[in-house]
């Protein structure tokens, strides 16, 4: 299989305080093309601080930053911002847990859809992004994606908008699609939908997700692989269901113990 990201030894530490505080440590991912990698851990895990770093979304100051991520010849910690800007959005996308705060609430939806192509595809013109924008909220499950074209956030439900924020980051066809925690803020129903979604969409685009979770039954419908952090570390990684069947770390039987289970 082609590998298209390789993260290694990604070491993150904060100075906002006196004290430098070490959030990730010794991080490593090797994510292979159309793959499914979960990462799981409780609050605080340094699983979000993993997925920013990959994205390029940490700033540059106040932290700093080692190891590796290689992407398409390049270091996505050390890479001109030039470059890594043209990565983001197109071919490195992500999805956050609260799109209320993620989207605009003063622009269109459709407008917020069609974002990446503006900025990264000036080759295609309106009425073609239009296209776009529509075809993708429809293929994201968005019932008459023509009128929710004009709409604005607030004139839609939870579920809705976190389709719009899976449409928005997928128009370009990313290769790598980053999903923090995109399911955290909906009913048990909505939540199976969107797993089911991003499903779909890994098999019929071929991108490669990174899905981010603190509940390991989620990791377990979706991914094939699975990361687990606590305090900043990976203590435990490999196949979903080889873990879920033995487990080799107490933190991790702890979490899957955590699991609801249903007596019928």
């Amino acid at each position: 299989m082609e590998v298209i990201l390789d993260v290694t030894d990604l070491h993150i530490e904060f100075h906002d305080h006196d004290k430098p505080e070490t959030v990730v440590e010794d991080f490593d991912l090797m994510l292979e093309k159309g793959e499914i990698v979960g990462i799981v851990g409780e609050s605080g895990s340094g699983k979000s601080m993993s997925a920013l770093a990959i994205a390029g979304l940490l700033k540059r100051h106040a932290l700093t930053k080692n190891g590796r991520i290689m992407f398409d010849g390049h270091d996505l910690l050390t890479c001109d911002r030039k470059i890594l800007r043209s990565y983001q959005g197109d071919e490195i996308s992500i999805i956050f847990q609260e799109p209320m705060t993620s989207l605009n609430p003063v622009k269109k939806i459709g407008w917020q859809v069609e974002e990446s192509l503006r900025i990264h595809h000036k080759e295609i013109d309106k009425a073609t992004r239009k296209k776009k924008a529509i075809e993708m909220m429809d293929a994201v499950g968005l019932r008459e994606p023509e009128k929710v074209y004009d709409m604005y956030p607030h004139e839609l439900s939870g579920g809705m908008r976190q389709r719009v924020m899976i449409a928005a980051a997928m128009i370009a066809e990313p290769r790598i699609l980053i999903a923090d925690e995109p399911t955290t803020a909906l009913d048990v129903t909505i939540q199976a939908q969107i797993v089911d979604l991003l499903r779909k969409l890994n098999k019929e685009k071929g991108t490669a997700i990174i899905f981010i979770s603190h509940d390991l039954s989620l990791i377990r419908q979706l991914c094939q692989r699975v990361i687990v952090m606590q305090s900043g570390n990976i203590v435990e990684t490999g196949n979903v269901e080889e873990i879920f069947r033995a487990p080799k770390m107490s933190y991790t039987r702890k979490l899957i113990a955590a699991i609801p289970q249903i007596d019928l």
